[in-house]
């Protein structure tokens, strides 16, 4: 199961409006298959020849949204109109790898989410010190691997500050982070300097407790998919 699977599934059952957060190249968002998809990136690695070909491999492409800005600016400029008269079904949140950047995307998007609505972030889970390290580390490194950063605390957080929401990390394609409506199925009870002060040494020994980390086929069981 991978990000991309999942959204094209939660589109076949009607979860049309969808919002894409760090597009990229367009790997997910070129591929997703509904004709209301807003793509944001401060910078989109993708030009206007490759949308017009896009287009032609799958034609929904032909009324895409693109905002080449940050995800903050997004919301300022743009939530409140885009949203006013229909609410998201979806949104992908796979922008800044860092704590809380991750946090400002999802509790945005939680404004502007129907009821029923999903959010899938991306990076949840890292495997290893290296990829859950900062961004210049693995800059550094010369991106000589994946770099997952400090998402995962964003789900910590969410999970101690959010009783609307229910929130839990699937094991599969480094983590799918899911947040959706409704009484959560536990919490946590941290404070937010102690989870800006949490290790990834920390995760390690709490991994499946803090990330409520569920087995990949879950996902089937909970959007019946």
């Amino acid at each position: 199961m991978n990000r991309l699977f999942l959204i094209k599934q939660l589109m076949k059952q009607g979860k049309k409006n969808y919002l894409e957060i760090g597009v990229e190249n367009g790997h997910v968002f070129f591929r997703a298959k509904s004709a209301s998809k807003v793509a944001v990136d401060p910078e989109f690695k993708f030009d206007t020849v490759r949308k017009i070909g896009k287009i032609f491999a799958n034609p929904f492409n032909l009324f895409n949204k693109y905002y080449p800005e940050t995800s903050d600016d997004f919301f300022r400029l743009h939530g409140d109109e885009l949203y006013k008269n229909r609410k998201l079904d979806l949104s992908l949140v796979d922008g800044m790898h860092e704590y809380h950047f991750a946090l400002r995307d999802a509790e945005n998007v939680l404004k502007y989410l129907k009821d029923d609505g999903v959010i899938v972030m991306h990076d949840c889970n890292p495997q290893t010190h290296e990829e859950a390290g900062t961004y210049e580390e693995w800059k550094e490194s010369g991106e000589q691997h994946n770099w997952n950063g400090d998402v995962w605390k964003a789900i910590v957080h969410l999970r101690c500050f959010r009783k609307d929401i229910n929130v839990f990390v699937a094991d599969c394609d480094h983590g799918l982070g899911i947040i959706t409506k409704g009484q959560p199925e536990n919490s946590l009870n941290f404070t937010e300097e102690q989870i800006s002060k949490f290790s990834y040494d920390d995760l390690m020994q709490h991994r499946k407790e803090w990330l409520n980390l569920k087995p990949a086929s879950y996902l089937n069981e909970y959007f019946k998919i």
